[in-house]
């Protein structure tokens, strides 16, 4: 299992939208508005590390994404 934290900038206006776009991706088990550098944080639960990717790459196929950042959970 990999827990992956992808923060998300979006076109302005877009963010209803985008929201509920990213609620509905299976993996993606939180989504947070914030406010500062990013719109979104979504917490992700996948599989693997190549899983994780894919999902990815999906939301940043999103034609209301404009840049995502991703780190990956360890554990201690």
């Amino acid at each position: 299992m990999v827990i992956g934290v992808t923060m998300i900038n979006v076109v302005p206006g877009q963010e209803k939208a985008t929201y509920s776009e990213l609620c509905d991706l299976d993996g993606v088990k939180e989504v947070y508005h914030v406010f500062g550098e990013y719109d979104f944080v979504a917490v992700i639960d996948v599989q693997g590390l190549s899983a994780l990717n894919k999902l990815v790459d999906h939301i940043r196929e999103n034609k209301s994404v404009t840049a995502t950042k991703t780190v990956v959970g360890a554990e201690l």
